[in-house]
């Protein structure tokens, strides 16, 4: 299980591009609440990607999921420590797969916000059971793209009422 208690920041982050990427583009420097101070990085991310038509979203977003595992597997071997509080690519990537064809607007966005915060912090099964079991970069990333699939689907939901 990730550990929410403050970690140290490992100097690399701020020398490394691996590193800096991993922690959230400097986002997990936040003195508190790392997690949402990514998922809040996830915004222009999502932004720069939601003209793009579904099937190129999708395609981008597999890429970035893929790529994620892989950096994410890498700096926290080279740290020492699995799933570094501070390391929030993970929220990046589950922030924009619950905003996969969603809805325009800066309502949806911040409804897409808060769901995954909620479906990211809360970890309804299977995402505790990855979060505690599957290691490895696809554990810290696969939760976080489990609680953007639940919160995409309930997006999806809201938009069709």
């Amino acid at each position: 299980m990730r550990n929410y208690s403050p970690q140290p920041l490992p100097s690399s982050m701020w020398k490394k591009s691996s590193h800096f990427i991993a922690f959230g583009f400097g986002s997990g420097a936040a003195p508190f609440a790392p997690g949402t101070f990514g998922t809040l990085m996830g915004i222009p991310f999502y932004l720069a990607m939601q003209s793009l038509s579904h099937v190129l979203y999708l395609i981008l977003l597999v890429l970035i999921i893929l790529a994620s595992m892989w950096l994410c597997d890498k700096v926290s071997k080279e740290i020492g420590i699995h799933d570094h509080s501070g390391m929030c690519l993970d929220e990046i990537v589950g922030y924009l797969v619950t905003m996969y064809a969603a809805p325009h607007g800066i309502l949806w966005i911040w409804l897409g916000f808060l769901l995954f915060r909620l479906f990211d912090i809360w970890k309804p099964w299977p995402i505790n059971y990855i979060d505690e079991k599957v290691s490895g970069g696809v554990g810290i990333i696969l939760d976080d793209v489990l609680a953007g699939v639940y919160s995409m689907i309930i997006l999806r939901i809201l938009s069709w009422i």
